[in-house]
């Protein structure tokens, strides 16, 4: 008998990428998926050999249930994560966890009460490389950090957005930076520290969506460097995502998930197996089509929350730590919507 009973919360291309996640790791038994009267989760139901349900209401009543992942349009994960937690399940839910800082609150507080684990997904952090340049920050090998940026120059044809929630302030809670470019912001705060302040340009300027299509912040981080943020769904035909973080004595650039630059005053031996092992920069998955990112790095991030669990010990990616993204995100929203520096 399967130790963890997960039921998915949704039906669309995420909640089937979380499927095969957790099917392929021990000890998991997937008990259904729901939707809001679609019809979706019957397909998925069906494809995995389980059962469907009308409203998560119905799926979290299901005897057994002890963990939930959460992959519902953005601005609708408050409400099962709440109602999970009151019933003492698990909650692992995709990104942005919520769409304000505050709706975060709610769900952390609804865990912190029962005593259940809230989590949240941001598998670029499970990305090997990702430990290699935080082990060189830690090490001080930049010397003073000077700059930190991130770019995400995506493209999103018009049928991505035609009748969906996406693009939209009530269930997406933004578009470019909201949906596609939160990983590489949850990254940027991740390796470089806080966010003290912000200003920031939003606006859509190719699709005809409610919320931006393109924005570009500039940020002070609490460590002293400055850096900026740039996303958008309107670069044709989509680009490789990038990251730059440089100092005085040394500067990293990653594309995708490959190294391009790795360069210190002081060169260490294993330097050169770093460049090789993650120097070819490989095809981006998602950067015109969502379809085509793996489900790999999901399934690092299900198991790492079922080992923090199974340890009774911190979830890395907790919801506190999942907020942060939000809480910058919004910050940008603020900052364009009174063309004034906003400090977090």
């Amino acid at each position: 008998m399967a130790k963890w009973k997960f039921g998915i919360v949704g039906s669309g291309m995420i909640a089937d990428f979380h499927a095969r996640a957790i099917n392929e790791i021990p000890d998991t038994e997937i008990i259904g998926f729901c939707d809001g009267g679609s019809g979706k989760a019957k397909i998925l139901a069906e494809k995995y050999g389980t059962k469907a349900f009308t409203g998560y209401e119905n799926l979290l009543n299901e005897p057994g249930i002890n963990i939930v992942t959460i992959a519902t349009p953005s601005g609708l994960h408050m409400e099962p994560g709440v109602l999970a937690a009151q019933k003492g399940i698990h909650v692992l839910c995709e990104k942005p966890i919520e769409i304000t800082p505050s709706r975060v609150d709610k769900m952390i507080a609804a865990h912190k009460e029962s005593g259940t684990f809230l989590g949240g997904i941001f598998n670029y952090r499970f990305t090997p490389v990702i430990r290699e340049i935080k082990q060189a920050l830690s090490e001080g090998r930049l010397g003073h950090i000077t700059y930190a940026g991130i770019y995400v120059p995506w493209w999103r044809d018009e049928k991505y957005y035609a009748g969906s929630w996406k693009g939209t302030k009530k269930l997406d809670g933004g578009g470019a930076l909201m949906n596609q470019s939160i990983h590489m912001i949850d990254l940027l705060q991740h390796i470089m520290g806080p966010v003290t302040s912000l200003a920031a340009f939003t606006d859509h300027l190719h699709h005809d969506i409610e919320a931006e299509d393109t924005g570009v912040a500039i940020v002070k981080f609490k460590n002293g460097a400055l850096g900026h943020i740039y996303g958008t769904t309107a670069s044709f035909p989509g680009q490789f995502r990038k990251m730059e973080i440089t100092g005085s004595e040394g500067t990293i650039h990653l594309v995708e998930d490959s190294i391009t630059v790795w360069d210190f005053k002081t060169s260490k031996p294993e330097d050169a197996e770093i460049l090789k092992k993650y120097g070819e920069t490989q095809e981006g998955g998602g950067v015109a089509d969502p379809a085509a990112m793996t489900h790999h790095n999901h399934r690092k991030n299900i198991a790492s929350f079922l080992d923090a669990i199974e340890h009774n010990q911190p979830f890395d990616i907790d919801g506190t730590e999942s907020r942060k993204a939000v809480e910058i995100i919004c910050a940008i929203y603020e900052s364009q919507e009174k063309q004034k520096v906003i400090n977090l």
